[in-house]
């Protein structure tokens, strides 16, 4: 079968079998099937109930366990609940045992996929998820060895297998459920969920404008506080790098007349005075002149001579300019201080800089630009609204009349698939309510669209057509779970599906049709099946047989691949019991030929 990956469809079944009784009903599952291929290749179980060591090869095909009531195949199915999230406990763990694990080999492209997008290890086409439960009833989930939570253990499995069990109907019966099935099986997902899109958008606006019409005053409130901050920094005219020149202006100021006495100094000792340090650099210079003129060796330090007076001259004239010019200006040290002072108390309210203040006073203007009245944003909010119901609408209304259309033909094919599987009188349909796609009233309008739906059966000629929660009995719901599936959208992705006993509280023809059924469905998808009907088993592409078994004064469950010959005897004491007969191995033979050539 072909294994590429092209997508995922949404589809629905239970959520998980409750096998274990501290296993909490779930809300239906919805899950998504991977356009891939899913093979569950290998399980290995240990210190499980009364399973020391298994280890199990599947086949891709149809895989049968049987065994005498209680040898421990259900076991198996419970073993792969742990890699789909159930509880665990330390009671499951096999008597005087400390440490108890399963694990699963897979072979999903799409499994690949969801590991590398969330960054976890892969290698070649093969996946293994363990989950290890121990003495303390604490467990530990890994994938390729990579620990993981034990609900990403449960969500990368969900895409891949499906367990339906004896008594696993709460999806089934669960009204809530079918709508989404019915989408799945008539490709309405994508529809569906624009719609729920829709509905979600839609109860958005309605919150915010309930929130506005309650408290038009807060929005008042804070229109006023952002014209307040903002026009208090405006009326600042802060400048980016004022603070620092204000302080250095200020230190100017607090220091004058000693700033006028050191360059007054300074000007003397460089120029002004006698014994000045240019007029002696000069009387320097002369003499190096003549030093020169006798020996060549002074000219390059007389050479340098206008590189070390010209830098000095300049100097001087700026010491004199600066003596000249530096004064303490009337009132000016009390502008800066008050101007400081101003940019402090900002700084306090608005931003650890001025700077920050600067760009909060922005921040403020830009939110009062998008702020509009609360009469505008009233108006605005209830347009919006008109719009998103409306597009609600008319998405629903389509999403309903494809739904009915869809109704009509589940109802059809189930109904053929029921008679063939010994329910001929059965009337199965899907009803909605209201009966008629209507987009007038509000009051149905949900995520699931126009309406609610739930399955109706009638199992006998002349009763009323009844919801299925209330009038199927076990052995029709294990029939009808296997009609969901067998008309199931052929295209899906391979999944690994397993039946516990699905054919409970049947026999004869319809055991053989089930059985058929199982085959067909084994074409499409990998399915492991514990069943307790020869019919069954003689259409096994790997027939494995589960035997209890006392060793040591320890009881011990052990798998056991059949080849021909086993699978005759298996089947021959399936048929008669403790003591198998020529006559009953015969039968058994036949059978099994039978089945190969299915």
């Amino acid at each position: 079968m072909p294994q590429e990956i092209v997508g995922c469809q949404r589809i629905w079944f239970g959520c998980l079998p409750l096998i274990f009784n501290d296993l909490q009903p779930a809300e239906p599952c919805v899950i998504l099937r991977a356009e891939g291929g899913a093979v569950l290749k290998l399980l290995r179980i240990s210190n499980i109930a009364v399973v020391s060591a298994v280890e199990i090869e599947f086949g891709p095909g149809l895989n049968l366990l049987t065994g005498e009531t209680g040898a421990g195949k259900s076991i198996l199915v419970d073993a792969l609940s742990l890699l789909l999230g159930a509880r665990a406990s330390a009671e499951m763990l096999r008597t005087g045992e400390t440490q108890g694990a399963v694990e699963a080999v897979m072979e999903a492209p799409a499994l690949l996929k969801a590991l590398e997008a969330r960054a976890l290890p892969t290698e070649g086409d093969e996946v293994i998820l363990r989950r290890d439960v121990s003495a303390s009833g604490k467990t530990r989930a890994s994938v390729n060895g990579a620990l993981v939570p034990v609900t990403l253990l449960r969500d990368l499995m969900l895409p891949c297998l499906e367990i339906h069990g004896q008594h696993d109907h709460r999806g089934l019966l669960d009204p809530e459920t079918h709508l989404a099935l019915l989408d799945g099986e008539a490709g309405l997902e994508a529809l569906a969920e624009s719609v729920a899109e829709r509905h979600r958008e839609r109860a958005r606006i309605q919150g915010e404008l309930q929130a506005l019409r309650g408290d038009r005053r807060e929005l008042e409130r804070r229109r006023e506080m952002l014209e307040f901050q903002a026009r208090e920094i405006e009326a600042a005219a802060l400048l980016s790098g004022e603070e620092e020149e204000l302080r250095a202006e200020k230190a100017v100021q607090q220091n004058a007349g000693r700033l006028r006495e050191l360059s007054e100094q300074a000007y003397a000792l460089l120029y002004e005075d006698d014994g000045a340090a240019l007029a002696r650099l000069r009387q320097v210079y002369r003499k190096l002149e003549d030093l020169a003129g006798i020996d060549p060796r002074f000219k390059p330090s007389l050479d340098a001579r206008d590189g070390l007076l010209a830098p000095l001259e300049e100097l001087a004239r700026e010491l004199r300019d600066y003596r000249e010019g530096v004064e303490a200006t009337p009132g000016r040290l009390d502008a800066i201080e008050t101007r400081l002072a101003l940019v402090e108390r900002l700084k306090k309210k608005y931003g650890a800089s001025l700077q920050d203040v600067i760009a909060f006073g922005a921040r403020c203007r830009e939110e009062l630009g998008q702020l509009t009245s609360p009469e505008e944003r009233e108006a605005l909010l209830a347009r919006e609204l008109q719009a998103a119901s409306s597009d609600f609408a008319k998405r629903a209304l389509e999403l309903s009349q494809k739904r009915r259309a869809a109704a009509k033909s589940l109802s059809g094919r189930m109904e053929r698939e029921l008679a063939e599987l010994a329910m001929e009188k059965t009337r199965f349909q899907v009803g909605f309510e209201p009966e008629s796609a209507r987009a007038e009233d509000e009051s149905t309008w949900s995520e699931r669209g126009l309406e609610r739906g739930e399955f109706l059966l009638s199992p006998n000629p002349g009763e009323a057509l009844r919801p299925l929660a209330k009038i199927a009995s076990g052995g029709e719901l294990s029939r009808i779970l296997l009609a969901l599936e067998s008309v199931g959208s052929r295209a899906g992705g391979r999944r690994t599906l397993v039946f516990d006993e699905v054919d409970a509280g049947i026999g004869g023809r319809v055991a053989e049709v089930v059985g058929r059924r199982l085959r067909a469905l084994a074409e499409r998808h990998q399915v492991l099946c514990v069943t307790h009907l020869p019919q069954v088993a003689a259409l096994a592409e790997q027939h494995f047989v589960v035997r209890k078994k006392v060793e040591r004064s320890r009881t011990l469950t052990e798998v056991e691949l059949l080849d021909d010959g086993g699978r005759v005897e298996e089947l021959a004491r399936m048929l008669a019991g403790e003591s198998v007969t020529d006559a009953a191995r015969r039968h058994a033979r036949e059978m099994v030929k039978q089945g190969v050539r299915s």
